[in-house]
């Protein structure tokens, strides 16, 4: 399907510069594309490419649309903009409603007639499923889940008992959704483990990554708030709660019972220790380790960057020599 540039322009609140009648039916990159492409200009030291894209049309602030040699759609955010029109062109492609057969569906379950179950999907007792819900293949949902309107496992999703799924979320392989949490107690020299009670709740228009696990809570939920955006390969412990819109980037550990609040944006590989507090609007930057709460909004780094191993070998030496020199800056201080 193709749309012309003043479509996608209304659907963006844009303004077309060139043929608003130009036609497109695919996206690209500036650097990639072709004629019958759409692409954009969200960070600035791509712009470089502007001069030679083979794209018919550019995506693009104001403060560049002369560097644009072909067509463009000009609006305030490039990359917002961009995620509606890739949306537009590249809609999700919807299930037919029905059972398949090779699914097997407990009688006490209840399933909406517009939902979509594909094969090899296993559901249990007292689940809930509403309308146009969609499960891929190989998904299981066990006893006492309720997925409310609109949402999407893609494939091989669990869900163990009693999790709760708002609605429209989008769920992606692999996940899996309130398994125990990491409950031990030490009984003279051995562990026993200590039964997980608790639920996992999930809110509206969650997205969850690849492979990414997230524990039901020891007595109280786990709770993820709406809006919120998890990449893959995440690991969320037991009663921790994520705040509405916050966003948090690929392999990020979060120990139990820790609270993040709103509009927070978690960088790829950050750690979190457990039973900590991070308030509202709060970026941790990639690899920051949290080890005490945080309770003032701004931006937060720990961890050292890559540099060549000889300077790094000397750098080790010297803090391996840290406490030494504050003992002599102390006497020194000491003696005047």
């Amino acid at each position: 399907m193709t749309w012309t540039l003043e479509q996608i322009a209304d659907h963006v609140s844009g303004k077309v510069q060139g043929n608003s009648q130009f036609e497109v039916d695919s996206v690209g990159t500036l650097q990639n594309a072709t004629l019958n492409q759409i692409t954009f200009l969200a960070n600035p030291k791509y712009k470089k490419y502007l001069a030679t894209t083979q794209a018919g049309a550019v995506i693009v602030e104001h403060q560049f649309a002369d560097l644009v040699p072909t067509n463009a759609i000009i609006v305030s955010d490039p990359y917002v903009a961009y995620a509606k029109i890739a949306t537009l062109i590249y809609p999700q492609k919807s299930s037919s409603a029905g059972i398949d057969a090779t699914a097997s569906v407990d009688k006490d379950s209840v399933i909406h007639p517009t939902a979509s179950i594909a094969a090899h999907v296993v559901i249990e007792d007292q689940v809930s499923i509403a309308e146009n819900v969609s499960i891929g293949p190989g998904c299981i949902i066990k006893r006492g889940c309720i997925l409310e309107q609109g949402t999407y496992l893609v494939a091989n999703v669990t869900l163990c008992d009693s999790v709760k799924i708002g609605k429209r979320c989008i769920i992606h392989p692999g996940v899996v959704i309130g398994a125990d949490g990491f409950g031990i107690a030490n009984d003279k020299g051995k562990w026993i483990k200590i039964p997980q009670i608790g639920r996992v709740i999930i809110g509206d228009d969650v997205e969850i990554g690849a492979n990414t696990t997230i524990d039901r809570g020891a007595i109280e939920d786990t709770i993820i708030g709406n809006g919120v955006k998890l990449d893959n390969q995440i690991q969320i412990g037991h009663n921790t709660i994520i705040g509405d819109n916050t966003v948090i980037a690929g392999c990020v550990g979060i120990a139990g019972s820790t609270t993040i609040g709103k509009n927070c944006a978690i960088g790829g590989g950050a750690g979190l220790g457990g039973h900590l507090q991070i308030v509202d609007g709060v970026q941790l930057t990639g690899m920051t380790m949290v080890t005490k709460s945080i309770l003032t909004p701004g931006v937060y780094s720990s961890g050292i960057p890559a540099e060549p191993t000889q300077q790094w070998h000397k750098n080790v030496v010297r803090y391996r020599h840290l406490e030494q020199l504050n003992e002599r800056v102390k006497k020194l201080e000491n003696t005047q």
